[in-house]
């Protein structure tokens, strides 16, 4: 029986040892931007815009503008809130072939922020807390996108997923790069996700990045899990990923987060903070 204490004692020690050179590398420098989302109504509109109507992936919800019932603040936290209604979609064309316009209706409502043409990082860190809800079909994010997409569009820009959970795949955290291949121009990506007990969805976590000229690190809380080399991406000055980015929150329903749970609804996404820290 000592044996088995003994290798107990070896494997805490050994983790406790992991953890500490996870948390070693966490490096904070001076804190450049955040909000802390106090007070109360809709998100502060000199740090916070809105993605509006059907927008990628054809995903189920239309995204609203400064609607409280999708989006609000509320004893300090961020509330993203979809759900389960219908409303007129403004731009129905019943003869386009785009999706975006030949829905008449949207089955669900959700909210999507972003820092767009407000605030941008190139480098550093950025920390948010949060929790996700946990209904199939629910999809949070809290990504980036390159400053020069409407110049260059989509892969071009490149993108930073810091997280994305999938109701539909409750143990996992996902964090993952997307640019354009130097030569073909075609998408790329590489990411990887954590399993986690217990579920995200279960309480707060900090999603995080470390964010260098030449590696980007993405953790869950205090746990590095993957590691980003930036010359993947191209090793000169046109690499996505030396540039600036800005910051996208949404809850999505429906596309990668699968078929969705109408008895799970509403669904929120709960943000505490966000902090960006210049490099150290």
């Amino acid at each position: 029986m000592k044996y088995f204490y003994l290798s107990l004692f070896l494997l805490t020690a050994l983790s406790s040892g992991s953890r500490a050179q996870e948390e070693s590398q966490i490096h904070r420098g001076r804190l450049i931007w955040s909000d802390e989302f106090d007070g109360h109504g809709l998100p502060d509109p000199a740090r916070w815009g809105y993605e509006t109507g059907f927008v990628r992936n054809q995903e189920a919800q239309y995204y609203t503008k400064a609607r409280r019932k999708n989006v609000r603040i509320k004893k300090g936290y961020l509330v993203v809130t979809g759900r389960k209604e219908r409303m007129k979609n403004p731009d129905y064309d019943p003869v386009s072939k785009d999706w975006r316009k030949n829905r008449e209706y949207a089955e669900y409502t959700s909210a999507s922020i972003t820092t767009q043409n407000r605030f941008a990082m190139q480098y550093g860190r950025i920390e948010v807390r949060a929790k996700v809800p946990d209904g199939r079909g629910t999809w949070p994010a809290i990504w980036m996108l390159g400053t020069d997409i409407p110049q260059l569009g989509w892969p071009k820009c490149g993108e930073l997923d810091i997280m994305e959970f999938l109701g539909r795949d409750s143990l996992k955290v996902y964090g993952t790069c997307h640019w354009a291949d130097t030569f073909t121009g075609k998408h790329s990506s590489q990411g990887k996700n954590i399993s986690v007990q217990p579920p995200p969805s279960a309480d707060f976590h900090v999603y995080a990045i470390d964010w260098s000229p030449d590696t980007i690190r993405f953790y869950y809380d205090d746990r590095m899990y993957f590691t980003f080399d930036i010359n993947r991406a191209g090793s000169g000055v046109d690499n996505s990923f030396r540039k600036p980015f800005y910051l996208i929150l949404n809850l999505a329903l429906g596309g990668w987060g699968g078929k969705i749970d109408d008895a799970a609804l509403p669904q929120k996404f709960l943000i505490d903070y966000v902090r960006v820290y210049d490099e150290r």
